[in-house]
């Protein structure tokens, strides 16, 4: 077998050069051009890994999560006459880089947000505006269970990081004064217990007021949306200050 024929064949060395023969000289500055050029290439690695280093990192653009329901959405609006549309673009006027997410989902309760908020949180965002709670008012849920589900929520944000801005909701009249009462405290003793900034009514200026709303009544207008945005987004640039 060959392996076995090499395996036992004589190996053979190559001689030595005769002592007699010198080797020959090196030219004048041979190998020292390849010296200095791997000198230099070495120090220009050096100098970029060190600047690499130094050089600041790119800043990450902040990123709001509109969290609601069709008034968040922006029902019967087109999508950039959104409240979270028109937000980002108050922002951006300002000079203010941050991204707006609108995480409304028409006809949501406060059960209908907690089920969904594992998911909303996967865009990792600095700040929530947490504005759910009106259909629970307009459908009668008992208060308890809507303060419930805000608490599991915004227990839920706190813990990813992210700050909250709480958007309060009042109760319509029509379930009498000991409901009204009982929903309307929900908003301003959750900001007391978790020390949230609290905007204490989300349609405040808008409510009642035909010309600012759609026909159903409920929905605000572009020219409502213009209003709520005027008075809110204010206190966002703040909190978006206040987290950097």
């Amino acid at each position: 077998m060959d392996w076995a024929f090499n395996a036992v064949r004589p190996r053979h060395f190559a001689p030595h050069p005769p002592a007699t023969i010198a080797p020959s000289p090196r030219l004048r500055g041979e190998g020292r051009g390849e010296g200095r050029g791997a000198a230099n290439r070495l120090l220009t690695a050096i100098v970029l890994a060190l600047t690499l280093a130094t050089a600041p990192a790119a800043a990450r653009t902040p990123v709001i999560l509109d969290f609601g329901d069709s008034l968040t959405a922006g029902l019967g609006l087109p999508a950039n006459e959104a409240f979270p549309a028109r937000l980002e673009m108050w922002l951006h006027l300002q000079g203010i880089e941050a991204r707006v997410i609108n995480a409304g989902v028409s006809g949501d309760t406060t059960a209908d947000g907690l089920a969904r908020l594992d998911w909303a949180l996967a865009d990792k965002p600095d700040l929530v505006i947490l504005a759910l709670g009106a259909n629970d008012a307009l459908r009668g849920i008992d208060p308890s269970t809507v303060r419930n589900n805000l608490d599991k929520m915004i227990a839920k944000f706190a813990a990813s990081g992210a700050k909250v801005l709480l958007l309060g909701i009042r109760a319509p009249p029509n379930w009498g004064e000991e409901y009204k009462h009982a929903f309307d405290k929900i908003f301003p003793e959750l900001a007391r217990s978790y020390q949230l900034p609290l905007y204490p009514f989300f349609l405040e200026g808008v409510a009642m007021k035909p010309e600012f709303n759609q026909p159903d009544g409920l929905h605000p207008n572009e020219q409502g949306v213009t209003i709520l945005v005027d008075r809110i987004a204010p206190l966002v640039a703040r909190l978006l200050g206040s987290a950097s």
